[in-house]
């Protein structure tokens, strides 16, 4: 992985939009448990297209298509464990062919972070939204060690650690990024009001466990409805003066019981929206469930309003 005194993240100001979601526009079949990982098995070229399309939007950095891979997920299958770690390899492999041909069409810097959602994401019933796991702390340790291990020998530039819902998780995340000193990570929340994760924590006490913990350089708010983001920013950064990152859903909503989306989403309010989460002090924005390139571009094009004569720094940001 990129050692983190070269780890710029002055660069990051634009994330990427949902990758599950823009694969099941696209027609990928993502029904199955290990879900848009379903496609790392069908389809590279497709995760390839999205990858650039994200990149052409505006985005700084591009996230792999592994968020619900992992060993446990793939013996449900009848896999072995050796099957996942091939496929979180595989995903970054992705990343990097398409930012190789992203670089052949534009000089701007991109990251590439390695997407390692929850053991709830692991478990696929939405136990990554309340966050009420029937697993002991040293075996949730282990769950996120094991992926780690595999993604620390990649060319991934940071580990996104995403949709955490829990004080308890985010403690879990902490001790095994310990046994890895040479990874850089975000760890994200998911929260379900204004100032609590999903589990019921304030998101404030979450960041404050990990402030200490050197591989963890920024943190992240994800999954979550947009109209509570700015708030969510304020807690944070009560805090932490580490980066904060947001990258909220499309504003539709998730009915578990018969599993679609409903509501709408509008790409003019989501970017109005992400004009706010900048002036609040969001370091970077982007999206998550449900938004799309369209989304990315626009809240690019909030950026460059912003901050018309930025200029990209050089020397590497130590958080």
């Amino acid at each position: 992985m990129t050692d983190q005194s070269q780890l710029d993240l002055r660069t990051l100001r634009v994330l990427d939009g949902g990758m599950a979601s823009e694969l099941e526009r696209r027609g990928c079949d993502i029904s199955g448990p290990l879900w848009s990982a379903h496609v790392l098995d069908t389809s590279s070229r497709i995760i390839v297209e999205v990858h650039l399309d994200y990149l052409r939007a505006g985005a700084d950095c591009i996230s792999t298509v592994s968020y619900q891979v992992s060993a446990s997920g793939y013996a449900e299958l009848g896999r072995p464990a050796t099957d996942a770690a091939a496929a979180l390899r595989e995903s970054v492999v992705i990343a990097e062919a398409a930012r190789d041909q992203f670089g052949r069409e534009n000089g701007r810097p991109v990251f590439i972070a390695a997407s390692l959602g929850p053991y709830g994401a692991a478990l696929h019933n939405g136990a990554e939204f309340h966050g009420r796991y029937e697993i002991g702390f040293d075996d949730l340790v282990a769950f996120h060690a094991e992926r780690l291990a595999v993604i620390g020998g990649t060319n991934a530039d940071i580990v996104a650690l995403e949709t955490v819902p829990s004080l308890e998780e985010a403690h879990a995340i902490a001790a095994a990024l310990i046994e890895f000193p040479g990874i850089s990570a975000w760890v994200s929340f998911t929260c379900k009001d204004s100032a609590h994760v999903a589990h019921g924590e304030r998101l404030a006490e979450c960041i404050a466990l990990l402030n200490a913990v050197p591989e963890i350089v920024a943190i992240g708010i994800n999954c979550t409805a947009p109209n509570l983001i700015a708030a969510l920013i304020a807690e944070a950064k009560t805090a932490t003066a580490k980066p904060i990152l947001v990258y909220p859903n499309s504003g539709e909503l998730w009915d578990a019981k018969n599993r679609l989306w409903y509501g709408s989403s509008n790409v003019s309010e989501f970017a109005e929206l992400a004009r706010t989460w900048y002036i609040a002090g969001a370091h970077a924005v982007g999206g998550c469930c449900r938004t799309t390139p369209a989304h990315i571009r626009a809240v690019r094009e909030v950026l460059e309003i912003q901050t018309p004569n930025r200029q990209i720094p050089t020397a590497p940001l130590h958080s």
